[in-house]
């Protein structure tokens, strides 16, 4: 869609807020109408349910994110649709010829990433959301979304992930991650984020930044967990939601749920004088129940059963596997893996390999790793699985197929999230070459 790399030149928030300025966006109107979500983990699916339970409250509702499974349209959304083609090839072009008066004033070049977040900002704006969710691309300190300004945030949980560029610990990370949040505003942790606390506490008090945890001032409990659905226990503030539902597997998007609740809650609260409790329970009920979100746990197949999961960092692919465990149990299942090149793959393998006795490493079309030196981690880390190697996401595929059917198993693609989409692409007939991400 852009001519552009992925990453810019240097950081790049001047440059973004005079591109901002020229394409007459109003950040007066962002700050008050938007939500940053920022983390390591389970931003997609908090940015998911945070604008269903918008868009049931009555909002017209804009939902930024990324990266996008299949189609670049995915990543802007108005009540749940994707940008048209033709509308976003038009805003596109605005937003190229703005992009190249600015970097022939300032000499800098911007990147993918940076020009997506601002077609979302002119499309939402010139459709009047009411109420628009922002997901980071990376970070937070440096991140297109702390232009937003938004005095609500979050960062959902806390990983080692693109150390080069946040720092190599954990309170560096979730310090930038961090700073997404305007001064004087809320951040809303996961709960992941608990043995960092007293860091993260220390951190924000020069801002006059609030912190907020899971588990802790967000409060979940009595939680179920079913195949189908998934009830928890909500308070936050006042508010006491028993028993809520939620349809997206994994015990992890508990965390993700609550989160999303006590975000629009607050920003609710800020924003809109309180009236009448019973609409804001329905439209939180409403919008936590209905709420779908590709890509995490996501049954592609019932013939033979085949589960995805785009989790790419290793408390990432912990979760999920522990959850797919939970739901199905532990028993024959051929573990089909790849990591991008750029990933911890080493990390990756100790948390899969000893739990699959049939793996299959393979290595997507766009940033896949070696599966050969994939292969020899898991043979290293787990003896007595059988290990292949299949030199394509194709090859894995149909591999894994027969495998399947030969022995009545079942198929887990897990550790990439370009992995998991190729597959997903191929079961639904698609040519995974043809696939664009940046």
């Amino acid at each position: 869609m852009f001519d552009l790399p992925k990453y810019g030149d240097g950081v790049c928030l001047a440059r973004m807020a005079e591109l901002i300025e020229l394409l007459a966006i109003d950040r007066t109107r962002l700050q008050e109408r938007s939500v940053a979500i920022t983390g390591s983990n389970g931003k997609g699916s908090t940015a998911a349910f945070c604008a269903n339970i918008g868009r049931a409250f009555g909002l017209r509702t804009g939902l930024f994110t990324s990266p996008h499974l299949f189609r670049v349209n995915e990543r802007f959304q108005i009540d749940g649709l994707p940008i048209g083609d033709h509308e976003l090839d038009e805003k596109a072009s605005r937003i190229a010829t703005a992009i190249e008066a600015v970097s022939k004033k300032r000499g800098e070049k911007f990147g993918a990433f940076e020009a997506m977040f601002a077609l979302a900002c002119l499309y939402f704006q010139e459709r009047d959301c009411e109420f628009m969710v922002f997901e980071a691309g990376i970070g937070g300190r440096y991140d297109p979304v702390r232009l937003l300004g938004s005095h609500t945030t979050t960062v959902t949980s806390v990983d080692y992930e693109h150390i080069e560029l946040l720092g190599n610990s954990l309170e560096l990370i979730v310090s930038d991650k961090s700073d997404a949040c305007a001064s004087g505003g809320t951040i809303i942790y996961g709960e992941n984020c608990r043995s960092l606390r007293p860091h993260i506490i220390e951190y924000n008090r020069s801002r006059n930044v609030e912190s907020l945890f899971v588990r802790d001032e967000v409060e979940i409990d009595g939680k179920s967990v079913a195949p189908d659905r998934q009830c928890f226990d909500f308070a936050f503030r006042g508010y006491d939601f028993r028993a809520t539902d939620i349809a997206l597997a994994g015990s992890f998007q508990l965390n993700n749920a609550a989160i999303a609740a006590a975000l629009f809650l607050h920003w609710l609260d800020r924003t809109w004088p309180r009236g009448p409790s019973a609409p804001i329970e329905t439209a939180v009920r409403k919008g936590l129940r209905e709420a779908r979100w590709p890509g995490r746990l996501e049954v592609i197949s019932q013939d033979p059963l085949t589960v995805i999961d785009v989790g790419h960092t290793p408390d990432g692919v912990r979760q999920s596997l522990a959850s797919l465990q939970q739901i199905y149990g532990k028993q024959n299942w051929i573990l089909v893996t790849g990591v991008s090149f750029d990933k911890r793959a080493e990390e990756i393998a100790s948390t899969l390999a000893p739990e699959f006795e049939i793996i299959i490493c393979t290595a997507a079309h766009h940033k896949g790793g070696d599966p050969a030196a994939l292969a020899v981690s898991m043979r290293r880390i787990n003896p007595g699985a059988h290990v292949e190697i299949a030199a394509t996401i194709e090859q894995a595929f149909s591999a894994s197929k027969e495998l399947a059917k030969s022995r009545n198993g079942r198929i887990y693609v897990a550790g990439g999230l370009f992995t998991a989409i190729e597959f997903a692409a191929l079961a639904r007939g698609m040519d995974a070459t043809k696939l664009f991400f940046f």
